[in-house]
């Protein structure tokens, strides 16, 4: 017969099947499975989410150009040991092909903050973190407004979280570009969380 004892160490079940000849120890990780069957191994995983989309959802329209403009409610979990300070990006990279010639850029920068504390477990509206430059300029959010008139006329806008391994300075406020490139030299992780947005219909004047 055959006796199975089962544990936790380290985030791993362990199980030891007693054998006539010996101990087998197993090792597995633990699982757990969501409300759409999918697998996902349980751990402090670094992770960025919303209590207002879904990743790869709809961002709802008072988070964009149509409504509030005010930036959805993010929710920061398992930032990595040895974080000294978060950074937070959002961009848009299906702009229109007659936006990206006519600006000479690739995609649009929507919200770009630094220097946030490691202890941060939510970002919203109230929070007074170091801003860089949006794509028009302004050190604030600016939500989405895919125009209707172009295609594609829905839009996916990515916010990236990156833990890093120091604070960043600036003589003056950086572009999104200049905060991921001097992100990327103190990296010690990064997540990213996608919403998607689409106009109703063609905004009239």
């Amino acid at each position: 017969m055959r006796n199975k004892l089962l544990f936790v160490v380290g985030g791993l079940v362990v199980i030891i099947v007693s054998l006539y000849v010996g101990v087998q120890v197993v090792l597995a990780p633990i699982v757990v499975v969501d409300k759409n069957n999918n697998q996902n191994i349980m751990s402090n995983s670094f992770s960025l989410s919303s209590s207002a989309f879904v990743d790869g959802e709809l961002i709802p329209a008072q988070y964009t150009c149509d409504g509030n403009n005010t930036p959805p409610p993010l929710i920061i979990s398992g930032v990595p040991v040895g974080t000294k300070s978060l950074v937070l990006v959002m961009d848009d990279s299906d702009i229109p092909r007659e936006v990206k010639e006519a600006r000479g850029i690739e995609k649009f920068d929507h919200w770009a903050l630094y220097n946030i504390p490691p202890e941060t477990t939510e970002i919203s509206n109230l929070e007074n973190f170091s801003a860089g430059e949006n794509g028009i300029g302004e050190m604030s959010y600016t939500g989405p407004c895919p125009p209707a008139n172009y295609k594609p006329t829905e839009h996916h806008y990515s916010f990236r979280l990156y833990a890093l391994s120091g604070n960043l300075n600036f003589i003056k406020a950086p572009t999104l570009d200049e905060l991921e490139l001097a992100a990327a030299e103190m990296m010690i992780k990064k997540t990213e969380l996608v919403g998607r947005y689409q106009r109703a219909t063609v905004p009239t004047k």
